[in-house]
């Protein structure tokens, strides 16, 4: 039989090199977009050494935002798979490059310094234009909010992009992003300080949420980087992925809402 299909798929590429009709006129309704998942990064570089790594035969990303000015560059079309998501996991998922559309952002990084780790901000420009342009992609792809993901998300062992600057709350108000209810995280927050959960239920609700995370209940490096990426996205100024009742809170309201 596989020779059979094999046969009869030379023919009909045959066919369609030698100038075949194709009938296009009874579409189907049974299909969606390749795309699941837009994935947030920043380059680690300025802007020249951006393209220069990003146009490259390595690396590569569907969108590039520069700083200033906030040029947005197409440099991989949506209907192909660039290479910028690697070893990856989300919701169940894996390698995502298949299915997901990466979008870049110019910007250093981080410096560490004596005082400690100090990370650069996003320009404003930047973010309007992302905001624009995430706007358009979920549209297009009939995509939720919920689509929109961190490198850091999706690799947690891995990486650290796009960082606690990037204003995930912003696009959250703009409909874009997740993020959990202030007055729930309130109301559910000294329900477990008084009661602490086990490692085994964060492990549970992080890997509700989509994070890939160990399910064996113990407290060891790889579940801590989860929590530390989780953590960073919605409680930046402390993501040091130790479990606590705030953060509890977060995963449980965050869950309830999905």
């Amino acid at each position: 039989m596989k020779a059979v299909a094999l046969a009869l798929a030379l023919l009909l590429l045959t066919g369609c090199a030698s100038g075949l009709r194709i009938d296009t006129s009874h579409p189907s309704v049974g299909h969606d977009s390749r795309v699941q998942f837009v994935i947030m990064h920043y380059t680690s570089a300025d802007l020249e050494r951006s393209l220069a790594i990003l146009t490259g035969n390595g690396v590569s990303s569907h969108y590039l935002i520069g700083s200033s000015p906030a040029t947005v560059y197409r440099l991989v079309e949506e209907d192909r798979r660039a290479w910028h998501a690697g070893d990856s996991e989300w919701n169940g998922r894996t390698w995502l490059n298949a299915t997901s559309i990466g979008i870049e952002l110019v910007n250093p990084g981080f410096v560490d310094t004596p005082e400690g780790r100090l990370w650069y901000p996003y320009s404003e420009q930047q973010i309007d234009n992302l905001i624009v342009l995430l706007r358009d992609i979920l549209t297009r792809h009939g995509l939720e909010p919920g689509a929109v993901v961190g490198h850091s998300d999706i690799a947690p062992q891995r990486k650290v992009d796009p960082g606690p600057l990037f204003p995930w709350q912003r696009l959250a108000e703009a409909g874009l992003a997740l993020w959990p209810d202030a007055q729930q995280v309130a109301a559910a927050q000294p329900g477990f300080a008084a009661e602490p959960p086990t490692i085994a239920w964060y492990q549970e609700q992080l890997a509700a949420f989509g994070y890939r995370v160990p399910r064996h209940g113990e407290f060891d490096e790889e579940t801590r980087s989860v929590i530390a990426a989780f953590q960073m996205r919605f409680r930046p100024e402390r993501f040091d992925g130790q479990p606590d009742a705030q953060t509890a809170a977060m995963l449980a309201v965050l869950n309830a809402g999905r």
